[in-house]
């Protein structure tokens, strides 16, 4: 049987026929490899350079290899985290003339790291905590995608983290199943895989002196049901709501936040019985918030303050007609944060006068209008809009805040002594 080269895009046979195929994958020559971690894999896999790529070579049967290929082209279709697939090679022989394994070859994922590399160094359990919490909304998009994974574990995991950023991509596909909707069973299988397979590695990793000392294996392994729980019962409820009543969409984002989750897009479809909302939930790192929203808007906030501007951005931009992300010919986000921060952002904080806005700068200004929104919303049962919003906070809020903020009779000395002063010094 002669060599073949199974690839979706012409030219990658071409970067792939230098590579050593006639040598079984375990002996190939140091000058085609590149020194990167591998984690644990039950096949050969090795790192090599074709042209100016990095691929990732998995020497199985020929049945396996094109069936996790077309799984992996699945999944990328989908827009799930995972390895993209370049080829399958197949008929290879060596040089005497005896078949050889087929081969699996994957674009290496830049930046990557298996869990073991990520563990030479002790890693701290909170960092832990956000690794479990990436690769439980892998598991949660894989499920609502009707993937079964079938062998979920660390070892089948790659983690990376980019600009604050955790995310987890499925590395290995090879027991995957894919099905119109996974049963509540197919997930209850998958999860209860998760937990052994997970425990066990921290486990092994325990006994080699790498684990925190701090970490339970066992209740690390549970931590992922856990988290799995909250994230898909959040994500997978009721999420129609009436025109008016998008306070309820706050709400909604507000719940995933305190899960320890952010939205990393969000799309609303509006139809006559009312909009359906769709949330992609990410695993972020401390001071996301502040960066994003500064490299988005120019605006320099606390955290909390950040997290919650944001939320509202992400709210206003999957409104506008340009809004379409993976569209290239849509609106970069950047261009509908420049129209949010000029059309809402500005407008609303001027709206504020001057002489009663105190010390608030206009981030906290607008954070405390977005707070008073959510409440007036939350009491009335719907949407309020900014103009009522900032007319009752001057009205309401202002004053009150004001006179607690001004100095006793008598002089502003013990006002001073507790940090705080009529203008603000040093708040």
């Amino acid at each position: 049987m002669a060599l073949q080269i199974s690839a979706t895009n012409p030219e990658h046979p071409a970067l792939l026929l230098d590579l050593p195929w006639d040598i079984p994958l375990e002996e190939w020559p140091e000058h085609h490899l590149v020194p990167l971690p591998r984690g644990i894999s039950r096949h050969v896999v090795r790192y090599a350079r074709a042209g100016t790529e990095v691929v990732a070579v998995k020497e199985l049967a020929e049945r396996p290899a094109l069936r996790e290929y077309e799984l992996l082209r699945g999944l990328d279709r989908l827009n799930i985290p995972s390895v993209d697939p370049l080829a399958v090679v197949t008929g290879r022989t060596d040089k005497a003339g005896d078949p050889l394994e087929s081969v699996l070859i994957t674009r290496h994922l830049g930046g990557s790291m298996p869990y073991r590399s990520m563990f030479e160094t002790t890693m701290r359990p909170a960092t832990m905590h956000r690794l479990m919490d990436a690769l439980a909304v892998l598991l949660v998009r894989l499920h609502l995608a009707g993937f079964a994974w079938g062998d979920c574990s660390l070892s089948n995991t790659l983690f990376r983290r980019d600009a604050g950023a955790y995310a987890a991509y499925l590395v290995d596909a090879e027991t995957g199943e894919v099905h119109p909707q996974l049963s509540p069973g197919q997930r209850e299988y998958d999860l209860d895989l998760a937990r052994v397979n997970i425990s066990g590695e921290l486990l092994d990793l325990e006994a080699s002196g790498a684990l925190h000392p701090s970490v339970d294996p066992i209740e690390f392994g549970m931590e992922i049901c856990k988290r799995y729980d909250g994230l898909w019962r959040e994500l997978t409820r009721t999420s129609v709501y009436p025109a008016g009543k998008h306070h309820y969409i706050d709400r909604r984002i507000r719940r995933l936040n305190e899960l320890g989750f952010d939205v990393a897009e969000m799309q609303i479809a509006h139809s006559s019985n009312g909009d359906t909302v769709t949330f992609v939930p990410k695993v972020v790192d401390a001071g996301h918030h502040q960066r994003q929203l500064l490299r988005l808007t120019g605006l320099d906030t606390e955290e909390n303050q950040a997290r919650r501007l944001l939320n509202d951005l992400e709210s206003w931009m999957a409104t506008q007609d340009d809004y379409a992300p993976g569209d290239p010919l849509a609106a970069r986000p950047e261009v509908l944060a420049h129209r949010w921060v000029r059309d809402v952002f500005r407008p609303t904080v001027r709206a504020i006068p001057l002489d009663l806005r105190g010390s608030m700068d206009p981030a906290e200004l607008y954070h405390e209008l977005l707070e008073h929104r959510w409440y007036l919303s939350e009491r009335s049962q719907h949407d309020i809009d900014l103009d009522t919003v900032v007319r009752d906070y001057v009205t309401n809020i202002l004053p009150g805040m004001r006179d607690s903020l001004s100095p006793p009779a008598g002089g502003g000395t013990n006002a001073q002594a507790g940090g705080t002063t009529a203008t603000g010094e040093g708040a």
